[in-house]
C-alpha cells in the first residue's frame, strides 16, 4: 500500500475509497494532484470543518499537489449533505467576502505556494454558466434515481428537499470534472456525507472524458473520504455549549478554543491527537500511556499551535496554567480592563460577572453564586449581594474570576 494511504489509515482518516488499490498505484508511480473542497456558507471555518485540511497536509509531507477548493460558486448554493433544512441563502457580495476570509484562514495553515498548495475557487467556472447548455451538457449524464439512493438526498426528502439543492450534486461533480481537465487532479477527498457528491464526480470525468481503454485509464478519477468525527460523549466534533468552535479568535477565543482540547472526553485524547496533530504516531503512543491530565494539555497545545501558531498556543498555555494551577503568567489569561473609580465606590458582583461576559444575564450569575460555582482571587463567593472595592483585589490590584470549572477571566484596574 502507498504510504501516504498508509499514513491515512493510521491515523483515522481513511473511511471509503472507490478505487484502494488503483489509487495506491497511482501514488506509487509519481506524485498526484488532490483536492478538497469547502462552501463559504460563514465567515470562518470551525474545527469540524479541519479534518480533510489534516489529511490535506498529510498528503502534502508525502509529495503530493493539493488544492483548496473555495466553493464561491457552489456558495450560492448550499450543499443539502448532513443538513436537516435547506442553508440560509446568503447574497452574492457576502460570500464573495466570506470566500477572502476562509481563503486567509487556510492559508495560514495550508501556507498556500501555488505549487504544493493552492487555493482555487469555483466561481470561476460557475458564475457565468449557461443553465440549459449545462443542463444539456451535464445533467444528461445523471440518473435522479441513482441520486435518489444517496443518503443525503434520502434524508432530506423526509423533510423536504428544494429543486436547487438538489442541483448541488451536478455542480459539484462538474467541479471534479472542470479541476481533472484543467488542473490534471486525480482525487477528491471529503467526509463521509461527501461520498455521492465525490463519486458523482468520479462518474462524470468517466463519462465525458473516457471512451477508449487508453483514454479511460488516462481519465481515471478517485473518492476518497475520512470518517464523521463524534466525540466519545455522543457530542458532535467541534461543538461547546457555546456552539461551534470556530478559527476565528474573533468568534472563539484563542483561550477558549485551548480549553475545548483541554476538556475532551479522556476516551478521545488518542484519536484527536492522531487526528489532529502532526506528531508521529510512536509519540502519540507514548504521550497517551502516561498521565491524562498531561496529554491533555499537549493535545490542546499542538492544536492550537497548529491552527493559531506557536506564540498563541504558548500564551493559551500559560494561561491555563495561572487559571487551573496556580502557575503560568496571569498576563495570559482571558482579560479585561476596568476603571478604578467604579471599585472605589463598590461593585456588585453579579453586575461584575455580567460585564465580563462569564455570565450572559445578571440571572445567570445570581444562579451560579448560590450554587457555589463562582470564586474570585481563590475564594468562593456567596452572597449575591456582596460589594467589591479596591481593598478586595489580589496583591497586583486585580481580580481573578471564576465561573464554574472551565472559565475564568481577569480584571485589571485602570
Amino acid at each position: 500500500m502507498n504510504k501516504a494511504i498508509e499514513t491515512l489509515q493510521e491515523r483515522g482518516f481513511f473511511n471509503q475509497c472507490t478505487d484502494v488499490e488503483g489509487l495506491s498505484k497511482k501514488m506509487d508511480e509519481c506524485p498526484i494532484t488532490f483536492y478538497v473542497g469547502c462552501d463559504p456558507t460563514g465567515a470562518s471555518l470551525h474545527i469540524g470543518h479541519m479534518v480533510p485540511f489534516f489529511a490535506f497536509r498529510h498528503l502534502v509531507n508525502h509529495g503530493h499537489k493539493g488544492v483548496a477548493l473555495i466553493g464561491g460558486g457552489t456558495g450560492r448554493i448550499g450543499d443539502p449533505s448532513g443538513k436537516t433544512e435547506m442553508r440560509k441563502m446568503l447574497d452574492y457580495a457576502q460570500i464573495d467576502e466570506n470566500v477572502e476570509k476562509i481563503k486567509a484562514q487556510l492559508d495560514r495553515f495550508l501556507h498556500f505556494d501555488g505549487d504544493k498548495a493552492m487555493a482555487i475557487n469555483n466561481k470561476d467556472w460557475l458564475e457565468n454558466l449557461n443553465y440549459i447548455d449545462f443542463l444539456r451538457d451535464i445533467g444528461s449524464c445523471f440518473s435522479v434515481n441513482k441520486m435518489l439512493t444517496f443518503e443525503e438526498y434520502r434524508l432530506r426528502l423526509e423533510k423536504g428537499l428544494s429543486f436547487i439543492e438538489f442541483n448541488y450534486q451536478l455542480l459539484q461533480a462538474y467541479d471534479f470534472y472542470m479541476l481533472h481537465k484543467n488542473h490534471n487532479i486525480l482525487l477528491q477527498i471529503g467526509g463521509a456525507d461527501q461520498w455521492g457528491n465525490i463519486t458523482a464526480g468520479v462518474d462524470l470525468i468517466r463519462r465525458k472524458l473516457g471512451g477508449t481503454t487508453e483514454l479511460n485509464e488516462m481519465h481515471q478519477a478517485y473518492g476518497l473520504t475520512f470518517p464523521l468525527v463524534m466525540r466519545s460523549d455522543g457530542k458532535k466534533m467541534g461543538k461547546s455549549e457555546k456552539g461551534a468552535i470556530f478559527l476565528d479568535p474573533a468568534l472563539t477565543p484563542v483561550f477558549e478554543f485551548f480549553q475545548y482540547w483541554r476538556n475532551v472526553p479522556d476516551a478521545d485524547v488518542k484519536k484527536f491527537f492522531l487526528l489532529f496533530t502532526f506528531l508521529e504516531v510512536e509519540e502519540i503512543r507514548q504521550i497517551c500511556s502516561g498521565d491524562i491530565n498531561a496529554a491533555k494539555e499537549r493535545l490542546s497545545y499542538e492544536v492550537t499551535k497548529a491552527i493559531h501558531g506557536q506564540a498563541e498556543a504558548e500564551r493559551a498555555l500559560e494561561g491555563a496554567r495561572a487559571a487551573f494551577g496556580g502557575t503560568g503568567d496571569k498576563a495570559s489569561m482571558p482579560t479585561v480592563t476596568r476603571p478604578c473609580e467604579g471599585f472605589k465606590a463598590g461593585v456588585n458582583v453579579c453586575d461584575l460577572y455580567y460585564d465580563t461576559n462569564l455570565c450572559a444575564t445578571k440571572s445567570d450569575a445570581r444562579r451560579l453564586i448560590q450554587q457555589g460555582g463562582a470564586s474570585i482571587n481563590g475564594n468562593t463567593v456567596t452572597d449575591v449581594k456582596q460589594v467589591l472595592t479596591l481593598s478586595d483585589a489580589d496583591s497586583d490590584g486585580e481580580f481573578v474570576l471564576r465561573a464554574g470549572k472551565k472559565k475564568f477571566c481577569r480584571v485589571v484596574l485602570a
